[in-house]
C-alpha cells in the first residue's frame, strides 16, 4: 500500500489551512462569514499608510462623519497595497473609500498648498471636483471572500 499520496495530501491540506489562518489573522476585525480583500493599485510610494473606510448599504452614511462601519490603516506598499477586513454585518451592500496618507499625519491632505494625497473608491468611479455618489461606489459582498480592485488617483 502506498501511503505517500495520503500523507502528502494531508500535509498539503494542513499547509493550506495554516496559510488560510495566517491570512485571516492579517484581516481587520473578528472572523465572520464574509471577508473583503482590497487590492489598492497605482500606489506611487511606500511612504506612510493607507486608510480605508467601509460604509454600510445606506447611502445616507456614505462619507459622513461617523458613518463608516470601520476605518483602519495599513502600511503603504507600492505599487499595490493589500487591505483585508472581516465584514461584521456579513454579506450585503457596502461602499469602500481609501486614501494614501503619504506624510503619515493621520488625515487626507487635499488642498493645493499642501498637495493632494492619493484616493480611491470601490468601482473606480470618475471623479472631478467632487466625491462620487453612493450608487457609483456601492458593491455587493457575498459570503466567503469578495475582492475589490481600487485604483488610486493622484490629482
Amino acid at each position: 500500500m502506498n501511503l505517500k499520496k495520503p500523507i502528502t495530501a494531508c500535509f498539503g491540506a494542513m499547509a493550506l489551512a495554516l496559510c488560510g489562518a495566517a491570512h485571516a489573522q492579517m484581516c481587520e476585525g473578528v472572523p465572520t462569514t464574509a471577508r473583503l480583500e482590497v487590492l489598492i493599485e497605482n500606489v506611487q510610494s511606500s511612504a506612510g499608510e493607507m486608510t480605508g473606510s467601509i460604509y454600510p448599504g445606506d447611502r445616507s452614511q456614505f462619507l459622513k462623519k461617523d458613518g463608516a462601519l470601520k476605518v483602519w490603516r495599513v502600511p503603504a506598499e507600492a505599487p499595490v497595497t493589500k487591505m483585508c477586513i472581516w465584514l461584521k454585518n456579513g454579506p450585503g451592500d457596502y461602499a469602500f473609500a481609501v486614501y494614501h496618507d503619504a506624510n503619515d499625519n493621520g488625515r487626507w491632505d487635499h488642498n493645493l498648498l499642501t498637495g493632494i494625497e492619493g484616493f480611491g473608491f470601490s468601482n473606480n468611479p470618475q471623479t472631478f471636483l467632487s466625491a462620487p455618489h453612493y450608487d457609483q461606489v456601492k458593491f455587493t459582498a457575498a459570503a466567503g471572500v469578495t475582492t475589490l480592485h481600487v485604483r488610486l488617483r493622484y490629482p
